[in-house]
């Protein structure tokens, strides 16, 4: 019996099998490929998730340099947002990583952190009882074996055989005419990259290279590597050919040329990426909205792409998932989750999943091509000017809208929010960040009071909450109680509240 059996071996269920080896448990996670994915996928993380993986350890692993720092500059709706108007106040921070590159880490990760991962392994179908789920699968020699397990997560993707066979609708909208296009190319003398993320193309001139809207489409040349920079195309058809693989022939480079000329009215000669390089030749036709109506079904549970599908940061909403989800399941496998924890998974993060299918959507209208749509757009780059909304578009791009309720009826500022950066001086007088003191994933009560109240508080839950004393200057309030996932469960300097609070999270002491 396995004390949780992960199905799918992305990002999301490799996340997840790290999070729940640092809280103490032994996961098996099974993925059908035999090897991991080197397809080009997602290209970087946004918003509060790079701070996640920063408390992890796993920042400059993955590419980052120090310490995550907000970004100038991103985008809405191909719109630009000029960040650096909020100063102190911007939330975006990136980490352009390519999804295959992050996979590695977390592969590597997951090994050093001693997780039971097995590749080669289809599952075939579950079924579940009051205490247990049990998993038949077949493994790349064919043998088919059932394995049991007290909790089951499903992170296998858009297509979920757990969701469904679960019974959890996934219900939504799909847009069929709009046709993605991407190819990775290599470099021409037909365009060069100017400095403000900009490019320079033959016959057209300078133009945006992250989005760049006509009256037919959207265009944009990134250059994450620029041996091989990616070009994409959005056009809006009446009778899209279909996508690859499924119906449809694949696409070819021919298509993709085609396609850029027909967005931007010159001809853009593309030429393939250096030998041995990656390559990518996509076409997909059509968006999907759709989020799971639960979570949760029993024992079984689902995160990531099994839960929500959008044309938007899904990456990045399903980390996050995996995060809230682990300490939860830990918590109630060892015994010690206050009752209701378990639901407060679907509950907290159903909620994200909704917020980013909204702005996905919104963004999305914002690109379409139509004289109405650019006379919104027009309105809503007025309305971009006023920093009251670019600090609302912000928050909602970076996920630091997000505030979870953490029972309080008047909550102080922080509480429910993502855990802002800290730099703390501890009492060995070592200057640390605080995402330094997040890496082992447990729950923290930061205090700054320099008392010793809180600490007699906090004594009953010492074998659970790790308690450190230091001093900072930015601290949005004199004691902080820091949830795995990195979100303030309580702020203050009252002890009875701050009882409250570790009752409500991690039962009585």
């Amino acid at each position: 019996m396995f004390d949780v059996i992960i199905v799918g071996g992305g990002p999301t269920g490799l996340f997840l099998a790290c999070e729940l080896r640092l809280a103490g448990i032994r996961p098996l996670m099974l993925e059908r490929r035999p090897e991991p994915d080197l397809a080009d996928k997602a290209h970087g993380l946004a918003g509060q998730v790079v701070r996640l993986l920063d408390n992890r350890g796993l920042f400059e692993r993955c590419g980052g340099r120090g310490a995550p720092a907000p970004a100038p500059g991103f985008f809405f709706g191909g719109m630009p947002l000029p960040l650096h108007a909020l100063g102190k106040e911007n939330p975006m921070y990136l980490l352009p990583v390519n999804q295959r590159d992050l996979e590695q880490v977390l592969n590597e990760r997951a090994a050093e952190l001693g997780a039971d991962v097995r590749r080669g392994w289809e599952v075939l179908s579950l079924s579940q009882t009051d205490d247990r789920v049990d998993v038949v699968a077949r493994g790349s020699d064919g043998t088919e074996t059932t394995l049991s397990t007290r909790y089951l997560v499903g992170c296998d993707g858009g297509h979920s055989l757990v969701r469904k066979q679960a019974g959890i609708a996934f219900p939504g909208i799909s847009d069929d005419n709009v046709v993605d296009r991407s190819a990775l190319i290599g470099p021409s003398d037909r365009f060069r990259f100017a400095p403000g993320g900009r490019v320079v193309i033959e016959g057209l001139g300078e133009i945006p290279a992250h989005f760049h809207r006509t009256d037919r489409g959207v265009f944009t040349l990134l250059a994450y590597d620029p041996e091989r920079p990616l070009v994409n195309t959005a056009e809006w058809e009446d009778h899209p050919a279909g996508t690859f693989p499924g119906p449809g022939a694949p696409m070819t480079p021919a298509e993709m040329e085609e396609s850029v000329e027909r967005v931007l009215g010159v001809r853009l000669p593309l030429a393939p990426p250096p030998e041995g390089a990656p390559t990518m030749l996509r076409r997909l036709c059509g968006r999907n909205s759709r989020l799971a109506d639960r979570y949760r079904d029993g024992r079984v549970f689902i995160a990531g792409d099994a839960a929500q599908v959008s044309h938007g940061p899904t990456l990045n909403l399903a980390l996050q998932d995996a995060a809230n989800l682990a300490w939860k399941l830990a918590a109630t496998l060892q015994g010690w989750a206050p009752e209701g924890l378990l639901d407060s998974y679907g509950t907290e993060r159903r909620a994200c999943g909704e917020r980013v299918l909204m702005h996905t959507r919104a963004a999305t209208a914002l690109m379409a091509p139509g004289g109405d749509v650019t006379a919104l757009r027009l309105l809503f780059a007025e309305l971009l000017d006023r920093t009251e909304n670019l600090r609302l578009v912000a928050a909602l791009m970076a996920g630091a809208d997000v505030r979870y309720d953490m029972g309080e009826e008047h909550p102080s500022a922080p509480t429910g929010r993502f855990v802002p950066p800290i730099c703390l001086t501890t009492d060995d007088g070592h200057e640390r960040r605080l995402a330094e003191l997040l890496r082992d994933a447990r729950p923290l009560l930061l205090d700054l009071t320099g008392g010793d109240d809180l600490a007699a508080t906090a004594e009953p839950w010492k074998n659970r909450v790790r308690r450190v004393t230091a001093t900072a200057d930015d601290a949005p309030a004199p004691a902080l109680l820091i949830r795995p996932d990195g979100y303030v469960a309580w702020a203050g300097a009252d002890p009875d509240s701050l009882r409250s609070a570790l009752t409500r999270w991690f039962s009585p002491g």
